[in-house]
């Protein structure tokens, strides 16, 4: 069976170049296969037939690239999914408008099987809510590129620590990225959620003001998004701490988790995963079952897209249940809204966020 993609938002991850991944001159004149159109292309069933945004220039671009019909071009995104059916829609708009057009696309004449939404899921914690609410009234899967989950090594990981109890019980977990909480560190928490398999009750913030990609990237806005970081205390009783405040040239993408078990480092910046076995009150260091090597970005990362497209396709064929829900996504969001909230009220906070924290909106791009 054949199934019909469109894409709202013909920037960067959606297929033409993302700042700081590749080089400024091809970005948006060339197409790049780590983004939502590459990961189509890889699948046997999926085929992109719409795009829409309201930068002509970007649209036309888009499709000259990927091979998309001017007359399947649309300056409105509500235009294209009342016109076209669609059973996948990708959202690749910025965080801000990922609530509007995930709703919208939801509740279209297109009636998509499933919604693609880049991360974060949203800026706002009631945001992200009202998308999963109507998702699941409009029986749309609401799958989100959190791409780490979507990588083989990470999944098998997972596969040790939750069914193998390589880690035993966690009792506390060191990360690291590179500053921008809602732009860069979704991906460090959204690994931190999914390696514990927990959901935050408590976080206690910090936040720099320093945005580095508006220099760096020469990203060419001011956002609210900054660098920053804390403790969070999950669900399940471990302790975290999070550091996001490091410039990106500087950063490691690092994970340690002490456990009863054993202790587990992640370096995926520098190509480094260890994993030690507690035996009798000294740490052994092994190779961790199934995983040859350590993540890289130059081929976990990138196989990332045609891995989530291929388990989109097997959401429509009804043969799997979503890997990457909002539900999900709401975890890594609810840290960081936290994070803000703590720190601008010199208090902890506890997650659930109640009314009107959940309202807090972050702005980035």
């Amino acid at each position: 069976m054949s199934y019909r993609a469109g894409i709202i938002g013909t920037g960067g991850i959606a297929g033409m170049g993302i700042l700081g991944m590749h080089d400024e001159e091809d970005i948006g004149e060339k197409r790049f296969q780590a983004s939502h159109a590459g990961g189509y292309q890889a699948t046997s069933d999926i085929e992109l037939v719409s795009i829409a945004d309201t930068d002509e220039q970007k649209l036309t671009r888009f499709g000259e690239a990927w091979g998309i019909p001017s007359t399947q071009q649309y300056l409105d995104h509500e235009e294209m999914t009342a016109r076209e059916e669609l059973d996948v829609v990708s959202v690749c708009t910025p965080s801000f408008l990922h609530h509007r057009h995930v709703i919208d696309a939801a509740r279209s004449a297109s009636n998509p099987d499933v919604i693609w939404c880049e991360k974060p899921i949203a800026s706002s914690v009631t945001a992200a809510e009202e998308m999963i609410s109507v998702c699941a009234d409009t029986d749309t899967e609401l799958l989100v590129n959190h791409s780490f989950r979507f990588t083989d090594k990470l999944q098998q990981l997972a596969r040790l620590i939750h069914e193998e109890n390589i880690l035993g019980d966690v009792h506390s977990v060191a990360t690291q990225f590179r500053m921008e909480l809602l732009r860069n560190s979704t991906h460090l928490l959204d690994t931190l959620v999914y390696l514990l398999d927990s959901r935050a009750k408590r976080v206690s913030g910090h936040i720099t003001g320093e945005n580095e990609a508006v220099d760096s990237l020469g990203a060419g806005q001011s956002v609210e998004d900054a660098g920053g970081g804390g403790f969070v205390l999950m669900d399940d009783g471990t302790f975290t701490t999070i550091d996001c405040t490091i410039p990106r040239n500087d950063s490691s993408m690092m994970l340690q988790f002490i456990g009863s078990e054993g202790k587990l480092y992640l370096n995926n910046d520098d190509s480094d995963w260890r994993y030690w076995r507690l035996d009798d009150g000294m740490h052994i260091e092994e190779p961790l079952p199934g995983i040859e090597g350590a993540w890289t970005w130059n081929r976990d990362y990138q196989n990332a897209f045609p891995n989530a497209a291929n388990h989109i396709q097997s959401l429509l064929t009804g043969d799997v249940e979503n890997h990457s829900p909002g539900t999900a996504a709401l975890r890594s969001l609810e840290i960081i809204v936290g994070f803000y909230i703590s720190y601008y009220t010199g208090s902890q906070v506890d997650i659930p966020l109640q009314r009107p924290l959940r309202d807090v909106e972050i702005s980035s791009w």
